[in-house]
């Protein structure tokens, strides 16, 4: 699931229209809203932030859910007109894993989309087969460490 925030009712349609095709999309207008959308079930996978909204700036609500441990691993992408390199670099500090500015090309911006969505699936497979790796050879070592491992049955 995507949210977007956003306070120009155009962008979010445009989102709307590029989005829905592939992803379940909500939208939110103000900062207090997508706070309360992104803990909210199901959480959702990537968020799209504005860094301009009515009541607080991205900056803050992507600190807000980075310094929250049910909603740190949601990933953030800006998406603004603050194109100033310095604007950047604090959005990337805090948090997010990507940055685009506006005017927006719908094919490149999807493709970031779903490029971030899929790095982070096979980041979560990988973490995975890792964790059954471990359990696994965790297994293997206590049954090693057991005293009665490779005693004779006694008769």
């Amino acid at each position: 699931m995507i949210l977007v925030v956003d306070d120009a009712e155009d962008i979010r349609g445009l989102f709307g229209v590029w989005l829905k095709k592939d992803y379940e999309v909500k939208f939110a207008v103000t900062g207090a809203e997508a706070l309360a959308l992104a803990d909210t079930e199901p959480l959702p996978d990537l968020i799209l932030l504005d860094i301009e909204l009515p009541d607080m700036d991205g900056y803050e609500i992507c600190k807000r859910l980075k310094a929250s441990p049910p909603l740190a691993a949601i990933l953030v992408i800006f998406v603004t007109e603050r194109n100033n390199p310095r604007d950047q670099a604090r959005g990337l500090m805090s948090g997010a894993v990507d940055y685009i500015t506006k005017p927006l090309c719908a094919p490149i911006m999807l493709l970031r989309v779903r490029t971030q969505l899929a790095l982070e699936s096979q980041i979560q497979n990988r973490t995975e087969e890792l964790q059954e790796t471990r359990a696994r050879h965790k297994d293997e070592l206590e049954g090693i460490h057991d005293p009665d491992f490779g005693t004779p049955p006694k008769k």
